[in-house]
This record gives structure tokens, C-alpha cells and sequence, in this order.
């Protein structure tokens, strides 16, 4: 498409002003915009002279740009190393005039004339050709080189002589150029014009009428040389001519055109070539110097020819990138004033003198490390002005995940071309290197540095999988017992960690009551003090979390191993000692040497080496008599056990552990050397109990027993009620007269006579495995419930008979079925009682076994002076057995568990 403004300002309100004035200000300028589409380029076109800040053109709107793009790209223009002649406007996205554009100065003669630059945005990158044509204007009049020029010519030069004049010079191309030129006067001499190969004029003086130097000997004349423009401008030269006397032969060159050739670099004085002409007249008519005239291109500036030999110098620095040949315009001149003129073209041969020239258009200084592959991270421009040699290949080095790729004529992109991991490389320094094909090659390099910013993609690291820590028990709250450390590849405030203590708990409690952590350093400290005997070792979890957004994190377990301390004295298990009660070890009289008396069993709940014990004999009534075992605690005789021995032996044994410093508990032993329990019983009825007993249990036990002694009574009196109501309805029976049946049950048994003791006794002893550890430790009647009967039943019946108790007859069902209910109730007021006082034994085992012990000994001292009423149960020796019968189970049950523990 195509679209022509043209801006017109007529000025017909102001009178005064001259009409050439006026037709100057009709057209005030001429704006031609041309768009293309063709591959992607924009063309504008404007003419030459246009003053600064007038428009080229909507570039934004031409584009198909909107706007708030071309500001938040930044847009800008790009003119390579060129002068940059247009601006844009962003705020208007128009392309405006920067600074005065001549159209001279920029092309010369070279048509048609254009400004190429770029047009770059960013975010995203990209870049527009754009083409400015810049079109002529009549803005430079015809000029020739000199003011004047002299002649001399012979008078007897002949009609159609011609004589080459200097061309003029007009700036302008096309219409606006060198159009026409006017000789005059025309009195002798006429105008005649030659078009040559290269499309440039010869200008010649043509004799018409034959000089007459008796007339005039000095002829002036004007040359005047016309443009196309409107208005026409005009350059004018004066000619002089001086007639001679006759020279009838003008210098004739060999060639009319000569060719030559040179290097750009070729250093000044080089010879190009040389020119020849020759004089058919003789002496110094045929004397001939050589001349350049005037040329567009400044040759007369770069050359010099001799003017004797017509040998042509380089006199100045050539550069094929400026110029590629140059047309030398040559006068060759008798002394006769005769001339002939020829041209020599002087071809520039290019040499590989110009390296690449590498221009960043747009780079960006830093990307992140998660960009996507084929972002655009910087555009490049590539120049060589050399021609042949000027085919550039450009590449980057290696180990790098950046491409460079071309995208159209010598510009290229640098993208991304796999992913970007901060952490292997946090810049890239990218050398761009691009080389021609000349020979030898030139290249050029230019480095570019490209920062990579973090992305929060790693989460932190601990240098360890899990960590122990080790801390010795009864510590100081406060200590620290470790550091964990965790590492992350990040950078800056995503590599900042920080140390939480996730939520957990040990044996029911929150883990934060027994550590903290810090939450900088990872310095793990203890709240409180350890305590080995309760807690060996724990386990929590520490997360480590970055300060990315959002935050990563990682977390690792510790495990906190207490060390023991040696805190714990021995703790004596057996024997147990009891402050209101004697426990004494019996030795009979007839232990041989190594008879095991008993064994200390202690403890301690420290460990390792704070736990070995050992057993040493501190005091002992006769240290002769027994030993103690230095590892196992057991006491031994030493001796065979004599009848001079003491029956009553006492032995302190300590026992000490091997910690650091060491511990130690003692235990008192008491040994009775006797065979019987009776001689032992004798020997420590003056023992004394102590009286410092705990009130609070004392009152308990009194309590309970008050308690069940009441309950006990309560039962046995409804067991009486139900006794005496019965037997009052058996008397409605006595008093019917029935026979009655004698019936003798079989529990009776007749013993009188036949034994030696007028009760029957039975014992229960307890031992052990072990022979030398026998013991027999409590006695009870056994047979209180046998009732000893007169063999004669005939006695026994008159007794019954006498005293008229029908319930007393062996045979009566209602006394068995009452003794029966009796004995269950009994059982069932046994079994609870054994209940609740094993309870109180277990609350206060030692007192227990102290009172219960005592009530034993006084139970057997009021079995044996209780009277007994023949033929009848006595229940007032009853009632203390069924009461602390459990007792006595409960102590002999622990005594024998203790021996299966030792």
C-alpha cells in the first residue's frame, strides 16, 4: 500500500511579500510514505532538508503495535556505529526527524538514497527493519571547481577545433541535477556535449569561425550550467582564450580510456599507471603536459599525475569499503594551447583488511534459572565491509546451554538452548567469536556476562541421615548437647535455613520439655536435667526450612543417648530389713563348712560399671564363723559350727558399686544358731521392738482390722440368731414324741488312750531345694477342729440326754446342715479377709510383717494356755486364727518367693 501527504501552507493574507517569495512558501514540504510488508521490513520515504522533529511516520501504528507495548518494550532505535538521523517517539510511537538529513552528504550521487536501521523492543525481544528513503530535493546549484579558465589558442586553428571544459558539479541527482549548459557569446566558438560510457557528459568548445588575433587577441566568454529544479538554480565559470600565433596539430592520446588497478592498502606513491599522447608539430608546439581536470568522486584529491611523463601516483589512502573505483579525467596540452583528453578508471582491488564487527543491539544482564528453553537473551548485529571476504560465521564456546542462531542477514540471537541450574553455574561469561573468509581469516570476539537468578528449587540438605548425641544424666538445663547443620544449594534468602523442633512427644510429654533448638545455628540444648534411671534415650525429628517463598523444607532424626552417672546407692532386696520385727537365718548346729546361711541380694539401677556390686563383711559377732561372697553376696561358714557358738549371731555386710566415687549400702543380717524353732523363739524374746513406727499406716492397719473384726462379729452373731431360731423349732420336734435315731458321723474319731498328748497338733513347714537353707518358720495347730470323744457312746448319750440338747446329738441333720452354713461362712469372711490384708501387706510390707510376726508368736503362746472344755468346740481360740491366718500365708509365700528369686 501506498499513501502520498502532502502538506501545503498557502500564505495569501500578507500582500508584501514578493511573488518569488510566495511560490517558495506555497510548498512548504512534500511527504511521501511508502509502507512494505515485504519480509518483514517497513519503508517510509522522505525527502531531504526536513527540519528536526518532523514526522516520518506512525511507526506504531504501521507495525501493528499498540502503544503500552512500545513503552514497556522499551522500544528504541538501533543504527548499528551509524549516525542516528530519526528518533522514535514512544509516547506516540512515531518516528520523528532527529537531526537534518542532506541527502549529499549521506549517498552523493548514489540513488536512490536510504537510512537503515532496527527498531528493538524487549520483553520479549524483538526488532523491526526499517527503511528511510531520503528523497531529493534543488537544494544545490551547479558549481564548477575553478571561477576561470584560460585558453590559448593558435589563430590558425581550424574550424570544428574543440577544446574540453571543466564539467560542473551539481550535488543533486535526477531532475535536481546537472541538466543543461549555455555558452556565450557564441561568436567563435559553440557549445557541444558527448555523452560517455559511464553516463557522465564531456563538455567540448567548438570552433566555428577562424580566429583573428589582429582583431582580437583575447576572447572572454561564460559558461553557464543549468539544473531541473524549480526553481532552476545556475553555476557559471568565465572562460578566457588568448590567440596564438598558428599550432595546427593538437596532442593526440593513445587511448581514449585507460583501466587500471590497485590495492586498498596499497601505500602513497604507488604507481597506478600512466597515460601518453603525442604532437605531430614540432619544437615547442609538440611539447605536451599532462592535467587532471575535475571529477565527483575527489580523484585529483587521491592522484597525481606527472605532468611531463603522464605517470599517475597515489597520493592518498584508498579504501575498496568507500569506494570501489574511481574515474581520472585526463588533458593532455600543447605549448600551442591544442589539448585532447582521455579517461583512466582506477579499480580498487578489496583485501581482507576489516574484521567483523560484532554490535550487541539488546542483551539481558540476568535470567532466572527456570526460563524456558529458546528465551531470547541477546541480539546481535554482525558488519564486515569487506566484499568477497566479508562472509561472516559467527559461534559461542562450548559448555554452554545457550545457541546462537541466525535469523536473517548478519543478525543473529542468542537463545537458551537446554535448562538452567543455578547452582552448577551462577553467571555465564559467553564469548561470541565470528570470523570472515578471508584469507588469512580476521574475527572478532566480544564477551558477554549473564547473571542467573535463583529460583527457590532445593530444598535444604543435612549433612547426616540422622544424627546420636550423647549426654551424661543430672546436666545443667541449658547445656548444649549438639549442633545439626543442613546445607542448601540456594542463594541468598533461599539458602537462608532455619531449625524448627516438629511437634512430638516422649513417654506422653511434649519432646519440647526435654530440648530446644536453635533456630539459627541448629544448637540443640536440654530444658531439663536427665535423669538415667528414667529415661535412657529419645527420639525427636528437627526440620530444617529455607526462606524461599514458598519454603522448602527437610527434616532428620535425632536420638539422644543418656549417659549414667553413679547417682544410685545399692538398694538391699533381701534380706529386707523391717524396723518393728526380727527376720533371723537359722544355721543348725551340725552345718559343715560352706553352708550356705543366706544371701544378700541387692541392686542398682545405675548401669555399666556404676552397677557392679560388690559384698564385703563390715562387722560380724564372730568374723571366724561366716564370710560373704565378694561378687554373689552369699554368707557362708568358714568353720564348722561348734556347740560354743552363740546362738545369736549378728552380721553387717555393706555392699559398694564401682562407680566413680563409689556407694554403698549396708544390711544387717541376724543368724540363729540353733536346731529348733523353740530355741531360737527363747533367744529373742527379749527383743525389743522399735517404736518408731508411721502413725499414718498404724492408724490404717488398726482401722481396717477395727473393721473387719466388726464385720466378722456382725456375721457370727446373724450365724447365731440362725442357730438359736432353729434349734427352737427343733424343740417342737422333741416334744412330739418321735423316736430318735442315734447317728454318729464319721468326723469322730477316738484318740484317748492311744497318743501321748491329750491334743493333736499339726505343723506345716516350709523349706527349700536346697537342704542347707531349710528353715522352718511358723507353726499352727492343725487339728482344733477334731473333737475327741469317750469311746463309750453310752457316756456321751447320757450327757446328751442329760442336758436335753437335741442339737448336741451327734446325728441330728439340723446340726449338720448348721455346722455346714457355719464353715462356708466362715471360708467366705476367710477369703475376704485374706483379700484385704494381703492389700495392707503390700502398702507397708515391713511394718506388716513385723506386727504379724508378733501376733503369730502371741497366737501360738494363747493356743497352747487356752482351756478347752471337753466334748465342745472352743471358738474363743478361733476367732485370733481365722484373723491372722491370712497373715501368716502372706509372710510364708513371700518368704518362699524370695528364695526361688536368690
Amino acid at each position: 500500500k501506498s499513501f502520498i501527504f502532502a502538506f501545503s501552507i498557502r500564505q495569501s493574507t500578507f500582500k508584501e511579500i514578493s511573488s518569488r517569495t510566495m511560490r517558495r512558501q506555497v510548498l512548504l514540504f512534500s511527504l511521501v510514505l511508502h509502507l512494505s510488508t515485504v519480509l518483514g521490513q517497513i519503508s517510509y520515504s522522505i525527502p531531504e532538508e526536513m527540519s528536526s522533529g518532523s514526522l516520518v511516520g506512525n511507526i506504531a501504528q504501521d507495525l501493528g503495535l499498540d502503544i503500552k507495548r512500545v513503552k514497556s518494550g522499551k522500544a528504541r532505535v538501533y543504527t548499528g556505529d551509524g549516525v542516528g538521523y530519526i528518533e522514535l517517539n514512544t509516547e506516540r510511537g512515531v518516528l520523528l526527524i532527529k537531526d537534518r538529513i542532506d541527502r549529499e552528504a549521506i549517498c552523493r550521487q548514489t540513488t536512490p538514497c536510504a537510512l537503515h536501521f532496527q527498531i528493538i523492543l524487549e520483553n520479549p525481544m524483538e526488532f523491526y527493519s526499517i527503511t528511510v528513503e531520503i528523497t531529493d530535493i534543488n537544494d544545490s546549484p551547479p558549481t564548477f571547481e575553478k571561477n576561470e579558465v584560460s585558453f590559448k589558442i593558435s589563430e590558425s586553428a581550424v574550424i570544428g577545433a574543440t577544446f574540453g571544459l571543466d564539467r560542473a558539479i551539481d550535488l543533486d541527482v535526477g531532475k535536481n541535477g546537472l541538466q543543461n549548459y549555455e555558452l556565450k557569446p557564441t561568436d567563435n566558438f559553440i557549445l557541444k556535449r558527448n555523452s560517455q560510457g559511464d553516463g557522465t557528459e564531456k563538455v567540448e568548445m567548438v570552433l566555428q569561425k577562424h580566429l583573428d588575433r589582429e582583431k582580437e587577441d583575447i576572447i572572454s566568454l561564460v559558461l553557464t550550467a543549468f539544473d531541473g529544479g524549480d526553481p532552476q538554480m545556475s553555476g557559471t565559470i568565465r572562460i578566457s582564450i588568448t590567440v596564438l600565433d598558428a599550432n595546427d596539430n593538437a596532442p593526440v592520446f593513445t587511448q581514449s580510456t585507460y583501466t587500471a588497478t590497485v590495492l586498498e592498502n596499497a601505500p602513497i606513491g604507488t604507481i597506478v599507471t600512466g597515460v601518453a599522447a603525442s604532437d605531430a608539430d614540432y619544437g615547442t608546439n609538440c611539447r605536451i603536459k599532462y592535467s587532471i581536470t575535475n571529477s565527483l568522486d575527489q580523484a585529483h584529491a587521491l592522484f597525481q599525475i606527472h605532468e611531463d611523463s603522464g605517470e599517475i601516483r597515489l597520493i592518498g589512502n584508498i579504501d575498496y569499503e568507500k569506494m570501489q573505483n574511481y574515474h581520472i579525467n585526463i588533458r593532455a596540452s600543447d605549448d600551442g594551447g591544442l589539448t585532447d583528453s582521455c579517461k583512466v578508471i582506477v579499480e580498487v582491488v578489496d583485501i581482507n583488511d576489516n574484521k567483523p564487527a560484532i554490535n550487541i543491539m539488546s542483551k539481558l544482564n540476568m535470567i532466572s534459572e527456570h526460563s524456558k528453553m529458546s528465551t531470547v537473551v541477546a541480539m546481535i548485529n554482525v558488519q564486515d565491509p569487506d566484499s568477497k571476504n566479508g562472509k561472516v560465521q559467527c559461534f559461542i564456546n562450548d559448555n554452554t546451554p545457550f545457541v546462537l542462531k541466525s535469523t536473517s542477514n548478519n543478525f543473529y540471537s542468542l537463545v537458551t538452548d537446554s535448562e538452567i541450574d543455578r547452582e552448577k553455574a551462577s553467571d555465564y561469561n559467553i564469548t561470541v567469536t565470528c570470523s570472515d573468509e578471508g584469507v588469512p581469516s580476521l574475527s572478532s570476539s566480544v564477551t558477554l556476562t549473564l547473571q542467573i537468578s535463583d529460583v527457590n528449587d532445593n530444598a535444604p540438605v543435612f549433612e547426616r541421615s540422622s544424627y546420636e548425641a550423647y549426654i551424661v544424666e543430672n546436666n545443667t538445663p541449658g547445656l548444649s548437647i549438639f549442633t545439626v547443620k543442613a546445607r542448601d544449594a540456594d542463594w541468598n534468602q533461599n539458602a537462608r535455613v532455619s531449625y524448627i523442633l516438629e511437634d512430638s512427644s516422649v513417654n506422653g510429654v511434649p519432646v519440647s520439655s526435654y530440648v530446644s533448638v536453635s533456630a539459627d545455628s541448629g544448637v540443640i540444648q536440654a530444658v531439663r536435667s536427665f535423669d538415667y534411671e528414667q529415661i535412657k534415650d529419645f527420639h525427636f525429628r528437627v526440620k530444617a526450612q529455607d526462606g524461599g517463598s514458598p519454603p522448602l523444607s527437610s527434616n532428620v532424626t535425632v536420638k539422644v543417648m543418656i549417659q549414667d552417672q553413679n547417682d544410685n546407692p545399692p538398694q538391699v532386696l533381701y534380706p529386707v530389713q523391717t524396723g518393728g520385727s526380727l527376720v533371723a537365718e537359722m544355721v543348725p548346729r551340725s552345718a559343715d563348712v560352706g553352708y550356705l546361711v543366706t544371701k544378700v541380694v541387692a541392686v542398682d539401677v545405675d548401669s555399666g560399671q556404676n552397677a557392679w556390686l560388690s559384698y564385703k563383711l563390715q562387722k560380724a559377732t564372730d568374723r571366724a564363723l561366716f564370710e560373704v561372697g565378694l561378687h554373689n553376696g552369699e554368707i557362708r561358714t568358714i568353720r564348722g559350727v561348734t556347740d560354743k557358738d552363740a546362738v545369736k549371731q549378728r552380721l553387717t555386710v555393706i555392699v559398694e558399686d564401682n562407680g566413680q566415687p563409689s556407694r554403698s549400702a549396708t544390711v544387717i543380717v541376724n543368724v540363729a544358731v540353733a536346731d529348733s524353732f523353740p530355741e531360737v523363739l527363747s533367744e529373742f524374746t527379749d527383743y525389743t521392738q522399735d517404736k518408731e513406727y508411721n502413725d499414718n499406716l498404724t492408724f490404717y492397719l488398726v482401722l481396717a482390722l477395727a473393721v473387719v473384726s466388726f464385720l466378722f462379729i456382725t456375721c457370727l452373731v446373724v450365724i447365731i440368731s440362725v442357730k438359736i431360731y432353729r434349734w427352737r423349732q427343733s424343740r417342737v420336734l422333741y416334744h412330739s414324741n418321735l423316736p430318735v435315731i442315734p447317728y454318729y458321723p464319721p468326723r469322730y474319731s477316738d484318740t484317748l488312750g492311744t497318743g501321748t498328748l491329750p491334743h493333736v497338733y499339726n505343723y506345716e513347714v516350709c523349706r527349700t531345694n536346697d537342704s542347707r537353707k531349710s528353715d522352718c518358720k511358723f507353726g499352727t495347730v492343725g487339728s482344733q477342729n477334731v473333737l475327741i470323744m469317750d469311746p463309750s457312746s453310752t457316756g456321751t448319750m447320757q450327757l446328751m440326754q442329760n442336758e436335753k440338747n437335741i442339737l448336741d446329738e451327734p446325728d441330728s441333720p439340723v446340726e449338720v446342715r448348721s455346722f455346714i452354713f457355719t464353715g462356708v461362712m466362715i471360708l467366705i469372711m476367710i477369703q475376704w479377709r485374706n483379700t484385704l490384708f494381703n492389700l495392707l501387706c503390700f502398702l507397708n510390707e515391713l511394718y506388716t510383717e513385723g506386727v504379724c510376726s508378733h501376733i503369730l508368736l502371741n497366737f501360738e503362746w494363747r493356743l497352747r494356755k487356752s482351756p478347752r472344755k471337753k466334748g465342745r468346740l472352743n471358738f474363743g481360740w478361733l476367732l485370733p486364727f481365722l484373723l491372722f491366718f491370712p497373715c501368716l500365708n502372706h509372710i510364708v509365700c513371700r518368704h518362699i518367693t524370695e528364695i526361688k528369686v536368690t
